[in-house]
């Protein structure tokens, strides 16, 4: 739990730094791209700050109110992300088609400027890393989100970037065309977070987790066979159900060892899960 809270809360401070360097760098200069990425970044602050809550609450037991723990809540903190980022983009692609048509796409231009982006793909670089290591380590949905947003924000910084150096050369028009740039690798990624945290939210079976599953299960040849397995996300771990056939004649201490055994290595591929084994003797 202090692993994953402090991961959270590195990336609040690095994402509240980056926000006000390039609201300040972005009004000075004028520059929609660099603006757009305060705006993106500036909503990054606010989608850290819910993941840091998200990452305290889900990680905590169950209660009389919540029966199966509050593991949802990183799900439901991912969707709310996503949908944040789709509106921002549709300001930054309001904006950028009305300078690149109505106004005057000239803006001026300073070594801050190329200064801040630089900094934030440095900076993005290693805080995407270390929450994707966390969130790996923890199965924590809520960092796993957090991390592919800064991701895209060193994405998305290499593409305003890029629009810098064309407007330094004389393409004012470049900026505009970064920033729609930014806009539609943001709504895509988000629409990718939104559709996974719908289907977690919804119980959707993980891709690939029962395939595991059969094959631990596969792998016990006191498990004669097996049915009804059940696997859902709970947002920083799985649950699972699974009825086992064993042979007729064994004791209950030896069926309960079975059972213990296989939820033992199914942890041990998935990690973290909650597992109903449901024992019948094999007829």
């Amino acid at each position: 739990m202090k692993e994953k809270d402090f991961a959270a809360m590195l990336s609040v401070v690095a994402a509240g730094g980056l926000t006000l360097a390039k609201i300040v760098v972005g009004v000075a200069t004028g520059s929609l791209g660099i603006i757009s990425e305060a705006l993106h970044s500036a909503l990054d602050l606010l989608a850290a700050g819910m993941t840091w809550f998200a990452v305290k609450l889900s990680d905590k037991p169950a209660d009389k109110e919540h029966n199966f723990g509050h593991g949802k809540i990183e799900n439901l903190s991912a969707l709310f992300e996503s949908v944040l980022l789709l509106a921002t983009c549709v300001w930054v692609i309001y904006e950028a088609i009305s300078r690149l048509y109505y106004k005057d796409t000239a803006f001026s231009l300073s070594a801050w400027a190329f200064a801040v982006v630089v900094v934030s793909i440095i900076v993005d670089f290693f805080r995407s890393r270390h929450l994707m290591n966390t969130a790996k380590k923890y199965n924590s949905q809520a960092l796993e989100a957090d991390a592919l947003h800064f991701s895209i924000d060193m994405l998305s910084s290499f593409v305003v970037l890029i629009g810098l150096v064309a407007s330094y050369l004389g393409y004012d028009f470049a900026d505009s065309i970064a920033a729609l740039g930014v806009s539609v690798i943001v709504a895509w990624v988000s629409l990718k977070l939104s559709y996974r945290a719908i289907n977690a939210l919804l119980d959707t079976a993980p891709v690939g987790i029962v395939e595991q599953i059969d094959g631990v299960l596969s792998s016990i040849s006191d498990i004669k066979k097996w049915h009804d397995l059940r696997v859902r996300s709970n947002g920083c771990g799985y649950e699972i159900d699974i009825n086992i056939h064993v042979k007729p004649n064994l004791t209950l201490v030896e069926a309960h060892e079975i059972s213990e055994r296989l939820e033992n290595e199914i942890r041990t591929l998935i990690g973290v899960a909650t597992i109903n084994v449901h024992v019948e003797p094999d007829d």
